[in-house]
């Protein structure tokens, strides 16, 4: 029951970092679980385990997290293009 828990919040995650860099209209929910997820490790490996946490993910970090690896991926598709 908890990797049910850990999927959702990743992907209220990712689904929050891609609307907040407008970047969610391309990415489905496999991108935004996955976002959210590598976002929230990223998040907390740099920032720390603090704020509140859901599913044993802290919400500020992974979100600053997901964010930030939702920029460079975008950024990174766009210098192919």
């Amino acid at each position: 029951m908890h990797w049910l828990w850990v999927l959702i919040v990743g992907a209220i995650i990712g689904l929050i970092a891609g609307a907040l860099t407008k970047k969610s209209a391309s990415m489905g929910w496999v991108s935004n679980i996955i976002a959210g997820l590598v976002g929230s490790a990223l998040g907390e490996a740099i920032l720390g385990s603090w704020g509140p946490q859901i599913a044993g993910m802290a919400l500020i970090p992974s979100i600053i997290g997901a964010i930030i690896l939702v920029l460079i991926v975008s950024f990174i598709i766009n210098k192919l293009n």
